[in-house]
């Protein structure tokens, strides 16, 4: 239809999950059932009884959350694919998804199956968890100070402190997040504070991801995805670590590596994607956390959220 808005669609990273996410859709649709039964079997394990029973200290571990999140995004898109005749190659300018989220873009667009991307990513989590002790390594998000100052602060705190910290998440205008370790992190926050933040305050996670010190976990997804063979996306895939359209699987290699200790420069995507013409953004998978990200960013963008067997059928009614 000729007044359909150009469309990205995006996938949800590390922080959208919760207990139960997924369930409706297994009920109400047997081709998100048919996902995540092909999930649970790809890892050898009842993925899917952590993800709808708990308990969510279990399904917060990084090895379960990655997994089981591109698991909800894919059945949003299988389903969308039977039943609303969605096709990404007709339907989407670009794929795109927030740090893990990627994987599922890249899943949603041909560049590799589910079971294939489920084993990366349980692969990922395990491997990033190992890369420091627990304890060792902290993240924060600061609120109301822009991407370029926080920065600063990290890279002041960094020199003060001779310890690795710097910007993980450029996530909004003025919502960013540092990571690095806790010293580092520590001293950060106190100078974002400094310069005008009204908060920086500490995540709940499991490790410092997108920081210099997961390094061992990129030699260790390097080697993993020297080995998995990945096509060419049918829809360009916007990266995180470049904000720009990739299609060329060996970039796509190369920039999932890179990726671990680089930069999500989400904001920066967004309006990559808005200066390419696109004018709505679809997340599918758990929460609501980009189209939220989306207001922040530019709120002339449309935002829609498939998160549930209702947003499906609504989407489905509505028509694509």
């Amino acid at each position: 239809m000729s007044d359909t808005p150009i469309r990205a669609f995006t996938f949800p990273g590390q922080g959208a999950q919760s207990v139960g996410m997924g369930k409706d859709l297994a009920d109400a649709f047997p081709q998100a059932k048919a996902v995540f039964d092909e999930v649970d079997q790809a890892l050898g394990l009842k993925l899917t009884d952590i993800m709808w029973n708990g308990p969510e200290e279990d399904l917060t571990l990084t090895m379960n959350t990655q997994p089981a999140l591109m698991a909800v995004s894919m059945a949003v898109v299988r389903v969308l694919e039977a039943e609303a005749g969605l096709d990404l190659a007709k339907h989407a300018k670009f794929v795109a998804g927030h740090s893990l989220g990627e994987y599922a873009a890249l899943c949603a667009a041909g560049a590799f199956d589910i079971a294939t991307a489920a084993r990366l990513l349980r692969l990922r989590g395990e491997a990033m968890q190992r890369a420091v002790p627990v304890g060792a390594g902290a993240m924060a998000a600061t609120l109301g100070l822009e991407n370029d100052k926080v920065n600063d602060a990290a890279e002041q705190a960094a020199s003060e402190t001779g310890e690795p910290v710097g910007v993980a998440n450029d996530n909004a205008n003025g919502q960013v997040v540092i990571s690095g370790s806790k010293a580092g992190v520590d001293r950060a926050c106190e100078i974002a504070k400094e310069m005008g933040a009204k908060r920086a305050m500490p995540l709940a996670v499991s490790a410092p991801f997108h920081s210099a010190l997961m390094q061992p976990a990129a030699d260790e997804m390097a080697g993993a995805l020297k080995d998995t063979a990945i096509n060419a996306p049918v829809v360009p895939v916007v990266a995180n670590v470049r904000a720009e359209a990739v299609t060329d699987p060996d970039t796509i290699r190369t920039l999932l590596v890179e990726q671990v200790t680089g930069r999500v420069r989400w904001r920066e995507s967004v309006i990559y994607m808005r200066d390419q013409g696109v004018e709505e953004l679809v997340e599918c998978g758990s929460g609501k956390v980009l189209t939220g990200l989306t207001k922040w960013i530019d709120k002339s963008i449309k935002g829609q959220t498939i998160n549930s067997a209702e947003a499906v059928r609504g989407l489905i009614d509505t028509g694509l």
